[in-house]
């Protein structure tokens, strides 16, 4: 069972394995992530979304969010997901919305959802209380599987480094844990000129530091639903968006299955199908 705490310790991890599984279409059932799947048995299968934009004139916001939860829904009828994490940019620069969007549509997802706010959401940490009950920067634990969440943008949508001093503190709570993993909406590395992200070489030293922080997931840049790496081979993952004018021309989502020997494998989910994407193994 996932708790949720505000704050964030004590010994050294096991090793996991991360294998990228090639992308799929939505809810395929010939997929080698899902073969390998019930070869081996899962303690966590989870979903990681992002980019929703709800609320953005021009666009049919009601009706991508509306298709999120059906799609998440039916992926966990089929292949059961222990919980939704929900990356950032839920709404378009309408924090006013954010009651909205959680009572129409994220509470009739079928199974736990944990959020946290990306560039466009507007939001602090008591904008987030108001709205979901607890802060922008928070622990998820799920038996020897650790999350830390934070935010990576302030109340005018600049983008800024997560709080590392709170990155510590989880990372130091959970070196007990076998895998820990970390979601910020922007990533804390600008790769090159031309992306849109921020540096924030602390926040790297942090992920590169503890042998059981295993990846970070992020949203914010709706074209990319791939993986990047920092350091030695840390990967950096991505999933594509959900709403928004511009990005990759599918909607979709990542998924994350971990296996009883702590194996990791994840795959991105062309939920809307258009187009069909290459699967590539690498």
């Amino acid at each position: 069972m996932s708790t949720r705490r505000n704050f964030i310790g004590t010994s050294l991890t096991g090793m996991a394995a991360l294998t990228l599984l090639p992308a799929v279409n939505s809810f395929a059932n010939t997929d080698n992530g899902y073969l390998r799947k019930r070869n081996s048995k899962l303690k966590l299968r989870f979903a990681l979304v992002s980019d929703i934009h709800y609320g953005q004139p021009g666009t049919d916001f009601a009706a991508n969010t509306g298709n999120m939860v059906r799609w998440l829904n039916q992926d966990h009828d089929k292949n059961h997901l222990d919980m939704v994490i929900i990356n950032g940019d839920l709404v378009h620069n309408r924090p006013d919305l954010l009651p909205e969007i959680k009572s129409q549509y994220f509470d009739k997802l079928s199974v736990p959802y944990h959020t946290i706010p990306g560039n466009h959401d507007f939001a602090d940490a008591s904008v987030w209380k108001n709205s979901f009950g607890y802060e922008d920067k928070y622990i998820v634990e799920f038996g020897d599987i650790g999350f830390v969440l934070a935010n990576t943008a302030d109340t005018k949508g600049t983008y800024i480094c997560p709080d590392n001093v709170f990155i510590k503190a989880a990372l130091d709570k959970f070196t007990d844990k076998k895998i820990v993993l970390v979601v910020l909406h922007i990533p804390p590395i600008n790769w090159n000129k031309n992306d849109v992200f921020v540096d924030c070489p602390e926040t790297i030293e942090l992920l590169h530091k503890y042998p059981n922080v295993k990846a970070a997931f992020h949203g914010h840049d709706h074209l990319l639903d791939g993986v990047r790496y920092t350091g030695n081979k840390f990967p950096h993952f991505f999933d594509s968006h959900i709403g928004g004018n511009w990005g990759t021309d599918y909607k979709g989502y990542r998924i994350v299955e971990i296996d009883e020997q702590n194996a990791i494998y994840t795959y991105q989910v062309n939920a809307s199908q258009n187009p069909v994407l290459n699967s590539n193994k690498f």
